[in-house]
């Protein structure tokens, strides 16, 4: 079925703002390359099958006055998985195993993260863009959680060590009384696992609403009414198949079909 099938005509569709990352942020491509925004579709099409309209956000740091346009366009915000965060926005020093990171995406995602938060505005965060809402509201990080996490499980099934993207490789338990065990609709759900960061210190007014079997945070959600959840893992490889995820999404794209419509 196309995307378009999709459409609501009798409704404004949302639009979804979706994050970008500068190129050579990623590890194996290298510097010196023209500045180039980029993000993998998979983030794109799950709210676009959904009857939204994706917004590709560009990193401009240095351009409040564009960033804040851009923002007044969107319902809803949308972080995607990536490179790690800057130690330095949440008031710590760089860890030998801290990895490759891009200070201008860390920059927007937090600007962009607390308008959406201040003005009740739709966001939803995967893996790193659970980190991202996480720091916008103090919190902080493990840089490495083999090294800083006692008793760790393996959480680092990249691609790179030979697992697909949508590997199943732990479950984690859902909090209840939280929106997300609301969402997810299940107290326990197998998901995917590609980072070395995880939430350390819960920011304010955030909760903790999904565990690992070794009890790192794998989702934090606010506690006000406004739409606003991160997870650890990588809900776009299984949106498409699992009505569990498809869940999610869909409630995020209601969420911000809702507040646009209010605006």
């Amino acid at each position: 079925m196309s995307h378009a099938s999709y459409a609501r005509p009798d409704r404004r569709r949302p639009v979804i703002g979706i994050t970008t990352q500068t190129l050579h942020a990623i590890q194996g491509i290298p510097e010196g390359l023209p500045e180039s925004w980029v993000m993998n579709q998979r983030y794109f099409l799950p709210v676009l099958d959904l009857g939204a309209l994706p917004w590709m956000i560009p990193l401009l740091p240095d351009d409040p006055e564009t960033m804040r346009g851009i923002y007044e366009h969107l319902d809803g915000l949308l972080i995607p998985g990536g490179v790690d965060m800057d130690p330095a926005t949440y008031g710590e020093e760089v860890h030998p195993l801290c990895g490759r990171l891009d200070p201008a995406r860390d920059a927007v995602e937090l600007q962009l993260t607390r308008w959406a938060v201040a003005d009740g505005k739709p966001v939803l965060g995967l893996c790193r863009g659970e980190q991202v809402i996480n720091v916008a509201m103090g919190g902080s990080l493990y840089q490495d959680v083999g090294a800083q996490f006692e008793g760790a499980i393996m959480h680092e099934y990249y691609p790179t060590k030979g697992y697909s993207r949508d590997h199943l490789a732990h479950h984690v338990d859902v909090a209840p009384a939280t929106r997300l065990r609301d969402l997810l609709e299940h107290t326990s759900v197998p998901v995917n696992s590609m980072h070395h960061q995880a939430v350390k210190r819960v920011g304010d007014g955030l909760v903790a609403s999904a565990f690992a079997p070794d009890g790192l945070i794998e989702a934090v959600e606010g506690t006000g009414e406004s739409f606003l959840v991160g997870v650890q893992w990588h809900p776009e490889m299984f949106e498409a198949r699992d009505p569990t995820t498809r869940h999610l999404f869909r409630e995020f794209v209601r969420a911000a079909e809702g507040f646009g419509a209010a605006a």
